[in-house]
């Protein structure tokens, strides 16, 4: 099955779900955004006309509108945002530090409502568009 000219975007494809989505898209004839903090680093998903990695990292709002207008440059439209970057700080509360809380708070809400505001715009002028959060079941363990 192919979907050509329809484009995915992903935060966090560096490892985990989101690199599993990315080559699932790509099998599948997408146009794949695979977007990293480090994409120099990536040495399983390759580069080619259709698959492009990219530097985003969700706690800087620069990096994330810079990605999305790269990404329409490079591909015309982005039809599906996949917000699956994630940092999981894990133990007991009272064990976190600062940094650590705040941390999971940047990446995990703050990143993803920036991510939002940058797709949102372009979604609307286009008329259509699929926005998919990915969460863990982390968010719904009990203390």
């Amino acid at each position: 099955m192919y979907d050509d000219g329809k484009t995915v975007f992903i935060t966090g494809a560096s490892s985990g779900i989101g690199k599993a989505t990315a080559k699932i898209f790509a099998r599948r004839g997408w146009n794949v955004v695979a977007g990293m903090r480090q994409p120099r680093a990536e040495k399983e998903l390759v580069e080619d006309d259709r698959l492009k990695l990219m530097p985003i990292d969700v706690q800087d709002t620069v990096s994330i509108r810079g990605a999305v207008a790269e990404a329409v440059a490079l591909f015309g439209s982005i039809d599906v945002w996949v917000n699956n970057a994630g940092y999981g700080a894990f133990g007991p509360l009272e064990a976190g530090s600062q940094a650590q809380i705040q941390r999971q708070f940047d990446v995990n809400v703050f990143g993803l409502i920036e991510c939002v505001h940058a797709i949102a715009p372009h979604f609307r002028s286009n008329r259509h568009g699929v926005l998919i959060n990915v969460s863990s079941a982390g968010g719904l363990a009990l203390l």
